[in-house]
């Protein structure tokens, strides 16, 4: 694998790529592979778990990271994308970078000549989706589950749609109608999910969707960039609230899991937020150790 822009990139290494962050989590790798070897981390949004997790990743790893916002950078005063990729190659062995436009990132991969990881970008969020099939592998065993994403159709949505489909775990999408995740992107994961006997649909039944589930998912209803939609989204995914009531309409060790930053009594409530069938914390530590397992994976030589 020598580029992580999409979960496509890595559809025939996820389960090589899970062991061994299981590993590293557990203590299994100890060696640090990644001495003299640099990471430019480009940051056009906000970040905590995706710049803390990689820039600590990274040092354990035996590596360096460096910070790069993209206010600093000459990105900011025009620098055309395939200069700024054409540069960093020659400083760097790699590049994550957080951005607003998807196919921004595709640019920069393809006039870089060193490999490009994506920190989130507005069509997908793979780094995410290998945190969260660990975690749900951790909590369940395996991935002959249901899982339920529940709320916006959005980037991480769209990642776990082809995670789940690669892996051969049955992912229901609840959304209200308007909402559903990218076309392009669904159709791939029905497509890839006849080879894995696993089934993907749509469904903007709430309490229909969560029957029989083995995990709830959500996300925050107004993600970055949607700000002028807010009371609007809010209004319109009201009836799409992770809450007690909810969660008793899936299966009885059903685990609830969020991608944060959350916004408590919105999207889910604190009552099951900081639940006993609460995943959050885990899936939240658990974006280190995918991280580094991506990065050991692209850069051990």
């Amino acid at each position: 694998m020598d580029r992580l822009l999409s979960m496509a990139d890595a559809k025939d290494q996820i389960e090589t790529i899970l062991d061994i962050a299981s590993d590293l989590k557990s203590g299994k790798i100890t060696e640090k592979p990644l001495k003299d070897k640099y990471l430019g981390m480009i940051f056009e949004k906000s970040s905590t778990r995706t710049r803390v997790s990689f820039e600590v990743g990274m040092h354990q790893l035996g590596g360096t990271p460096l910070y790069l916002s993209s206010k600093d950078l000459q990105l900011n005063r025009g620098e055309p994308i395939p200069d700024t990729a054409r540069v960093l190659s020659r400083f760097l062995d790699c590049i994550m970078i957080r951005a607003k436009k998807h196919e921004n990132v595709e640019e920069l991969a393809e006039y870089a000549s060193i490999p490009v990881i994506s920190g989130l970008t507005d069509k997908e969020h793979p780094c995410q989706a290998f945190a969260d099939l660990l975690t749900i592998k951790e909590y369940k065993g395996d991935y002959n589950r249901k899982l339920v994403f529940i709320g916006d159709g959005n980037n991480v949505c769209n990642s776990l749609l082809l995670a789940s489909a690669y892996v051969g775990m049955d992912m229901v999408v609840a959304c209200p109608e308007g909402y559903e995740p990218d076309k392009e992107i669904y159709e791939l994961a029905k497509e890839e999910a006849k080879k894995t006997n696993a089934n993907i649909t749509i469904e903007h039944d709430i309490h229909e969707a969560v029957k029989d589930a083995d995990v709830l998912y959500t996300d925050v209803w107004v993600s970055m960039g949607d700000e002028e939609e807010q009371e609007e989204r809010e209004r319109i995914f009201k009836p799409y609230q992770i809450n007690k009531q909810l969660l008793s309409e899936a299966k009885e060790d059903a685990i609830v899991m969020h991608c944060l930053p959350a916004i408590r009594d919105q999207e889910i409530t604190e009552e099951v937020m900081t639940s006993s069938q609460s995943a959050i914390w885990d899936q939240a530590e658990n974006r280190l150790h995918a991280q580094k397992a991506i990065l050991y994976t692209i850069l051990k030589e």
